[in-house]
Order: C-alpha cells, then sequence, then structure tokens
C-alpha cells in the first residue's frame, strides 16, 4: 500500500489516455445510454457505471475511492453532510423495536438526532460513558441492539475512546461498530485496523480543510460478516424493493451496497458534484494540514496549561492529560488540531475572552485551516439539559478551540492577549 501521504494526493482518480489530469466535475444529474439492456444491466448491478446522480456520479466515485483507500476499507459513500451520513448509516441496519448503543460523549447534533429523533421513530439510544468498565458498557447490549457507536476523538469533550475495549464488546456480541472518525481523520489514524466495522466523517471539516463544502461519508471496512449472526434480518432475506437481492450474499460490501442501493435510493442525500470536488482537492494535502494541525495544537495546549486565567486544559498532547497514554496507544502520528479548555470565571468570563479574540473567530465550525472558537454549552449542545451537559463533561466554561494551520506563535500571541483583556 502506498504512504497516506501519496494516497491523499493519487488516489481515487486514474485519468486514461487524454482525459483530465485533475478529477473533473461533471455536473450532470443523468446519463446516456446506447441499449436498453446496458442500462438495465446498471440497475441489476450486473455491470458498473452511472444513471442517475442520486445513486452515484463520477465526481462524487472519485472522492469515495479515495476515502476507501485512505481508511483501507471496501468501498464508500458520500452524503450531503456528517448528519446525513450518520442517519443513513444508522437507518442502514436499523429498524423500529432496535436500539443502539452509544458513547455520551459525542457531537451535540449527533446526541441529538440518537435521543430526540430516532427515538419518535422507534429506535432507542443507550448511552455510555466511554470510560465505563467493560462489562458496564456491555450491559447495554442485547439481541435488538444493532449498533455501538463512539467518536475517536470526542466534539469538544476531547476524550480518547479505547478502541480495544469498545471492539472487544463489539465482537463478542456480533454487533456492527461504527465510529466517526472526523475528528483526527486516517492521516492520524484508521478504526478499521482497531475494530471498527463502519467509519464516518462529517467531510465539511479536516478532510475539506477550507470551510467551503458540506458533506459527509460512510466507509464500509467490509470486515462484519452478517452470516454469522440472525441480528441483521433484513441482510438475509430478499429485497423487494430491490429484485429481491439478498444482500449478504454480496460479502465485504453488503453494508455499503444496501445502503446505496436502498437508503440512499430511498432518501436522497447525496453529496453534490461540486461539494465532492472541493472535498477532493482539500484532501490532497490533508496529510500536511493534520501535521500542522496537531504541532500546532500541543504548542497551543502547553502555553493554555501554564496561563494563571486558564482553569484547565484538554489536548490528549499534555502529559498531565486523563487520555494521555491513550492518545499516545492510538495516535503517535499526532493528535488533531481539537482542544477545549476552561476560562476561569464562568460562561461570562468565556464570552468575554472569546470576544477579545481578533485572528481568531467565534464560528459554528471545527476543523478547517483557520483557527476559530466556540461556546458549546449555549450553541451547538444548547438543546441538552443542565444534567446532560454535566453528564457528557461539558462545563459553563468550556470554550473549544479549533487550532488552525497559522504560525503557531500568532495563534498563542491572540489567545495571550484576549486573556490579559479580561
Amino acid at each position: 500500500m502506498s504512504k497516506i501521504d501519496t494516497l491523499c494526493v493519487q488516489a481515487g482518480y486514474e485519468p486514461k489516455n487524454g482525459e483530465p489530469r485533475v478529477v473533473p466535475i461533471v455536473q450532470s444529474t443523468t446519463y446516456a445510454y446506447d441499449t436498453a439492456s446496458g442500462l438495465a444491466d446498471l440497475f441489476d448491478l450486473k455491470a458498473d457505471g452511472y444513471f442517475y446522480t442520486r445513486l452515484a456520479n463520477p465526481t462524487v466515485s472519485a472522492l469515495e475511492n479515495k476515502l476507501t483507500a485512505l481508511d483501507g476499507g471496501v468501498c464508500a459513500i458520500a452524503c450531503a453532510s456528517g448528519m446525513s451520513a450518520t442517519l443513513l448509516a444508522i437507518l442502514n441496519v436499523c429498524n423500529a423495536g432496535d436500539n443502539i448503543v452509544s458513547a455520551n460523549a459525542i457531537y451535540g447534533g449527533t446526541y441529538n438526532l440518537f435521543s430526540i429523533t430516532l427515538k419518535k421513530y422507534g429506535i432507542e439510544c443507550r448511552f455510555f460513558n466511554p470510560d465505563a468498565p467493560q462489562e458496564e458498557i456491555e450491559a447495554l447490549v442485547d439481541e435488538k441492539t444493532k449498533v455501538i457507536f463512539a467518536e475517536t476523538l470526542a466534539n469538544p469533550t476531547i476524550v480518547v475512546l479505547d478502541f480495544d475495549k469498545i471492539s472487544a464488546i463489539a465482537k463478542k456480541h456480533k454487533v456492527l461498530f461504527m465510529v466517526d472518525n472526523t475528528l483526527v481523520t486516517p492521516a492520524l489514524f484508521r478504526p478499521i485496523e482497531y475494530g471498527a466495522n463502519v467509519v464516518l466523517y462529517s467531510s465539511s471539516k479536516y478532510l475539506d480543510g477550507h470551510a467551503v463544502a458540506l458533506g459527509g461519508v460512510i466507509v464500509d471496512g467490509g470486515n462484519f460478516d452478517f452470516t454469522a449472526t440472525n441480528r441483521y434480518e433484513e441482510f438475509l432475506v430478499p429485497d423487494e424493493s430491490y429484485h429481491g437481492l439478498v444482500y449478504s450474499t454480496l460479502g465485504a460490501t453488503a453494508f455499503g451496497v444496501k445502503c446505496r442501493v436502498q437508503m440512499m435510493r430511498d432518501l436522497g442525500a447525496i453529496m453534490s458534484p461540486q461539494n465532492a470536488f472541493l472535498t477532493n482537492l482539500g484532501m490532497e494535502t490533508l496529510a500536511l494540514r493534520m501535521a500542522r494541525h496537531s504541532e500546532n495544537a500541543k504548542r497551543v495546549a502547553k502555553f493554555l496549561s501554564t496561563h494563571e486565567k486558564v482553569e484547565w486544559v484538554k489536548h490528549p498532547s499534555l502529559e498531565g492529560d486523563k487520555y494521555y497514554e491513550l492518545g499516545k496507544k492510538y495516535l503517535p502520528d499526532g493528535m488533531g488540531g481539537m482542544m477545549s479548555f476552561g476560562v476561569k470565571g464562568g460562561s461570562e468570563k468565556a464570552a468575554e475572552f472569546m470576544e477579545k479574540l481578533k485572528m481568531i473567530k467565534i464560528v459554528t465550525h471545527v476543523a478547517d485551516a483557520r483557527s476559530c472558537v466556540l461556546h458549546p454549552a449555549s450553541t451547538t449542545h444548547r438543546q441538552l439539559s443542565k444534567a446532560d451537559l454535566e453528564a457528557i463533561g461539558i462545563a459553563d466554561n468550556l470554550i473549544r478551540l479549533s487550532v488552525g494551520i497559522e504560525s503557531a506563535d500568532d495563534i498563542i500571541a491572540d489567545i495571550k492577549n484576549a486573556l490579559e483583556n479580561i
């Protein structure tokens, strides 16, 4: 296999003689064929190709192929957003009456999807503390559990997941292990190599890298045997909505094919060709950027940890951090640019600090080239109750800092100036 740096630049698209060297934007919803049988073969999965952009598009496919190569999966599906990717992946295996078991240290939008929206459709979510003992988490799994879900690096609490512990539970019970890898990307960590079966991304973050293209990606690891358990009946019986296809007969690509021809067909949340083009373009520098994000964040975290107006700092690069050892184990090539910290004085001082920043902006985004901050308790996680916020470790003075690729000296100078003026 080529190195990650090379795959970021080269994977996903191979031009034929005389074709564009750069992935072209195929801005078309439909495709022409010479024969009816040729088109019918596409619908029957007897041939590869494109017949309608709601299901597949050449530009989108190039991005999907790149993520497949980077994560070491068997196929990928690019979606309209990170949230749509998560929803499609869950609905691909869950029906009313089923449940999922999820870490409670996850992005606020995902938490709300699991705890509120899915419940309306009869899918229960049972939350666990990722630091809880294996036996305590395992007790939440029953015969109706279809997914164990977690984030590699939790947004915004910066919890590093213990993959050995969670994957052991999933394997023991033959339950699909689904991981959101947004905040570290395959440039720093490949969850499939540590037991994950499905990997999710909000591609709007580090993959794009420039905050210009909304999107999400589902990567099928191809390492879950649906024939080894009766837990996933829909994979074992004919799908009458798709020519009686039995998905488990597809082997490694069963999850990905079902997600595309059933979920994407019916819900229509595919990424646009324009956004796929921009995301692919951004990903060519992913390895370079993740190294710089990680290096800058390590320096910023060290500075914050010594400042008298800072109550606490969370970044696994700090030797005193709770997740320092897990960070060294799973993220030896870099721990990303995301961190959180608390300014002394509560939420009022946190807001005052953010308003004193000059270069670093207050935005509802993370993980792009520019440094930015947010107060999650009053924004991305404001739908959670005070008890829920406390349960997942979001204090009222927590500031989420996404460290960009600017000069670390300039980032630190801006933070220092803001702290000195509150």
